[in-house]
């Protein structure tokens, strides 16, 4: 180690500048050669970049790729073929493959005496899966009349009926067309406070901006006509919660709100449900099936606020543990118990009033009949 060192300190003291000067031109071009040398094995960088470009040839012009592709195409019809080692003759050995030729089994008609078609003809339901159960053809019954036999009282025997029946045929179900609501058009109806628009619907469209919908949120403070608000499946955030969160302090009208389907985390469901506490119009509120789950400590903070809600009346959210489930169901059965009552109470005070102001207007008209 002590000789590495003594050899090693020799080379410190010596100028780069004064060996470079040394050099000669051959010797230079070979230690700049050295120095580009770089890694060809090296995958990431580009093919020009991963050895030095030792082209002595001058350039000839640019890229013709036409020019490039009929010089490849003339060299490789001037080179000679290799020979092959066995000669082709053009002779077919062996028997060629020809296809075996499918008989469709012949179905024969079967005909029946007048009176035994006239018989299946007329028979009901009941009668030939009777029949059937009889002969054993049980797979000619579709699933639907199978079960009917055995509920049926009409049948007798129902001992030869087999559980391996035919399949009920399937009965394709179209898709749902898309949602076809102008979102900037209803955003200015909302704003105008529209007489007719009841019902805002906005689920499944996916390019709403969320400064769109914050906007929604906004102009609904304002509003005295809508009554539903739905947004399934739009995408929206905590920011569009927070957003809906303030409106329903202000607003007065809402009474359904959907916010389904969304990337809603627990932080913004719960300034929605906070937001309650200021609101006693809403009566609906979905917040099911978001992106992630909102855990147990939210699912708690929901039941609390439930609890303390009394104005709720239908709360959409499927809750992962039983306490919680327990204590949202429970607030929502005496919301709509007490809500009961109310609407009750008020019917009956409408009809007193009723009755009341129609004895008034008798008592009204006595009088400016005697005066007359």
């Amino acid at each position: 180690m002590a000789l590495l060192r003594k050899e090693m300190e020799k080379y410190r003291d010596i100028d780069e500048d004064e060996l470079l000067k040394k050099l000669s031109e051959e010797e230079l071009q070979r230690l700049e050669d050295e120095l580009e040398e770089l890694d060809p094995d090296n995958a990431l960088l580009p093919a020009g970049m991963r050895q030095k470009d030792q082209t002595k040839k001058a350039p000839t012009g640019t890229f013709q790729r036409d020019n490039l592709l009929a010089h490849l195409e003339k060299q490789a019809k001037e080179h000679p073929d290799k020979e092959d080692l066995v000669p082709y003759t053009g002779e077919k050995r062996g028997k060629a493959w020809v296809p075996k030729t499918r008989v469709d089994p012949i179905i024969e008609s079967v005909t029946l005496e007048p009176e035994l078609e006239e018989a299946l003809s007329s028979a009901t339901d009941a009668e030939l899966c009777d029949i059937a159960a009889i002969l054993g053809m049980h797979t000619l019954m579709s699933n639907q009349q199978y079960y009917e036999a055995l509920a049926s009282s009409t049948i007798v025997n129902k001992q030869g009926l087999n559980s391996v029946i035919q399949c009920t045929q399937y009965k394709p179900v179209p898709d749902e067309e898309p949602n076809s609501t102008d979102v900037e058009e209803t955003l200015l109806r909302v704003k105008r406070n529209d007489p007719d628009l009841v019902e805002v619907n906005l689920n499944n469209i996916k390019n709403i901006p969320i400064p769109t919908l914050k906007a929604y949120a906004e102009a609904l403070m304002k509003n005295t006509v809508v009554e539903r608000f739905s947004i399934v499946g739009t995408r929206s955030n905590d920011p569009v919660a927070f957003a809906l969160a303030e409106m329903l302090k202000v607003n007065t009208m809402l009474k359904s709100l959907n916010v389904e389907s969304n990337f809603i985390t627990g932080t913004g469901i719960l300034a929605l449900i906070e937001s309650l506490q200021n609101n006693t119009t809403l009566l609906e509120l979905k917040i099911d099936n978001q992106s992630q789950p909102l855990g147990n400590k939210v699912e708690m903070e929901i039941a609390n606020m439930l609890e303390k809600n009394t104005t709720l009346l239908k709360f959409g959210y499927h809750f992962t543990q039983q306490g919680p489930r327990l204590r949202g169901s429970n607030a929502m059965m005496n919301n709509n118990d007490l809500g009961g009552y109310t609407h009750l109470h008020d019917h009956c005070m409408d009809v007193a009033l009723g009755l009341e102001l129609t004895e008034r207007q008798v008592n009204t008209q006595v009088i400016l009949f005697s005066f007359f």
